[in-house]
């Protein structure tokens, strides 16, 4: 009788055996997708999360500003310190331009990108992202490589105050913005749908969802135990993987990094000039040339040979100089001639019924370790 019954077993088992095989099938063909996924998830997860520690000061701490020292708030309040530095020398300001310095720095970098502007007339806003410099931590965020949109509400809470404070001194709300590496991102980001930025400059430009994706495919060769298989993914798995990414990033780090790839398309008319160092390890060239692709609005790419990361400006000082001024002369200081020329005919307003403009201290840098402090634009 037992061994009737055993014969009976083997023949359900027979009988179902197809369809057993066939659901093991299915979830062996679902779950090691989710495996796979899981595991390109975590290891970019390590890599957005690995941020190298920022020097004391960003690496500027021998440099002090000499400029008006300001406060203000980013959109989402979140107090900020920044600094206005004035290249009038007896005459009237070109225009003003907001400088947003690259991730692990500070508003003292400005020096060393901004030194032209000033001594052809410009004004530079100069402040410190969230977590930098003399601007306070936010509880809960740690600032990484990437802009998100803690730096986008940096960004617009500059422009906003700036905006206001030229309003005060009877000056139209127009700037410019220039960024360099994350704080190029923030710039693009914060510009989209805002009227007064009348042109914008970027060096080391990206945008944080193609450089991921980027990223994905150089680690996945790596990590992968078939790399045949990592190599050729469909362009869908690519955008999958960093969708779900970005999804675990906003859940784990408490923040959003939007795209500045589809912010650029937005900029409409703006516009831009992106530079960017041929030799760049961090950031690949197609970055800044894919937004340039994109940008509908005037637009000039400077590929600078021999440069890497954030050092066009070393390489090439002269050249770096000469493009800045001649962008911000045309797109920001053109514009506010156009203006004029527009208003040149219209009834003269009184002359109290301005405001007179406050006093602006020159702008100087100094060596804090006991050295004399020169005049910016003497060479020094």
């Amino acid at each position: 009788m037992n061994v009737l019954g055993a014969w009976q077993g083997i023949d359900r088992l027979r009988e179902w055996w197809p369809w057993v095989a066939s659901a093991a099938g299915v979830a062996l063909l679902l779950i090691y997708p989710f495996m796979v996924l899981r595991k390109y998830v975590r290891i970019m997860i390590n890599i957005l999360d690995d941020v190298a520690p920022m020097p004391e000061n960003g690496g500027n701490d021998h440099v002090k500003l000499i400029g008006e020292e300001l406060s203000f708030r980013a959109v989402d309040g979140h107090r900020l310190h920044g600094v206005l530095l004035s290249g009038r020398t007896g005459q009237a300001s070109k225009g003003m331009v907001v400088f947003a310095h690259e991730f692990g720095s500070v508003c003292a970098s400005c020096l060393r990108y901004c030194r032209p502007l000033l001594k052809a007339g410009y004004d530079v806003f100069a402040f410190d992202f969230r977590g930098h410099g003399a601007s306070a931590p936010e509880e809960g965020y740690r600032p990484r490589h990437w802009p998100s949109d803690r730096e986008r509400a940096d960004m617009l809470g500059a422009i906003a105050f700036i905006g206001s404070y030229l309003e005060q001194q009877g000056r139209p709300r127009d700037v410019a913005l220039f960024g360099i590496s994350r704080g190029a991102g923030a710039a693009i980001l914060a510009a989209v749908g805002i009227d007064s930025i009348r042109a914008i400059v970027t060096d080391g430009a990206f945008s944080s969802d193609t450089t991921i994706e980027y990223l994905m495919k150089r680690f996945a060769t790596i990590f992968a135990r078939l790399r045949i298989v990592a190599e050729y993914h469909p362009a869908s798995v690519w955008r999958l993987l960093r969708w779900l990414l970005f999804r675990e990033c906003k859940r784990k780090f408490n923040c959003r990094f939007p795209s500045v790839r589809k912010a650029i398309v937005k900029l409409g008319s703006k516009p831009i000039l992106l530079i960017h160092g041929e030799k760049d390890s961090y950031i690949p060239i197609a970055q800044s040339q894919a937004l340039f692709q994109l940008a509908a609005g005037p637009k000039e790419l400077w590929i600078v040979p021999g440069a890497s990361h954030n050092q066009s400006v070393m390489v090439q000082p002269e050249a770096y100089a000469r493009r800045l001024v001649a962008f911000f002369d045309e797109h920001l200081d053109g514009y506010a001639a156009q203006q004029r020329a527009a208003t040149e005919f219209l009834p003269k307003r009184a002359p109290d019924a301005l405001p007179a403009p406050a006093a602006v201290p020159a702008y100087a840098y100094s060596h804090v370790a006991g050295e004399p402090a020169s005049a910016m634009g003497t060479g020094a």
